[in-house]
């Protein structure tokens, strides 16, 4: 049976490079290009949260609550994605933005890496 595990984290490991991408098109003055990539970010939003969903479904009897927080922290890693790129294309500060989204990567990956799905890093 099909584990969609590499599938959620191939969509959040191309998110991430997206995202990062874009921020340098933006700063580079590439305004069309960060548009297209930004879009394209959008759909891998989409991507992470279906994967992450049918993971979650799928080994829900393991520690619903543990997943169901990280499921939350991964929106609001999400949620950053969207309000910097959002902020910045408008000029405004995205230094709180920034802090949160470092905080929210955070929690997400120890979460992910440290319940019993994830790879035994720091357990």
């Amino acid at each position: 049976m099909f584990d969609n595990t590499h599938a959620h984290i191939t969509t959040w490991v191309i998110a991430i490079v997206l995202f990062f991408v874009a921020v340098w098109l933006h700063n580079a003055g590439k305004a069309k290009g960060m548009k297209v990539v930004h879009m394209i970010l959008r759909l891998f939003y989409l991507l992470i949260i279906l994967t992450g969903a049918l993971l979650f479904w799928k080994h829900q009897g393991i520690n619903p609550a543990l997943y169901g927080i990280k499921a939350l922290v991964g929106v609001w890693v999400i949620g950053m994605f969207e309000m910097i790129l959002v902020r910045m294309n408008k000029g405004k500060s995205t230094k709180t933005f920034w802090i949160l989204f470092v905080i929210s990567l955070i929690i997400v990956f120890i979460l992910g890496f440290s319940l019993p799905l994830g790879i035994k890093w720091f357990s």
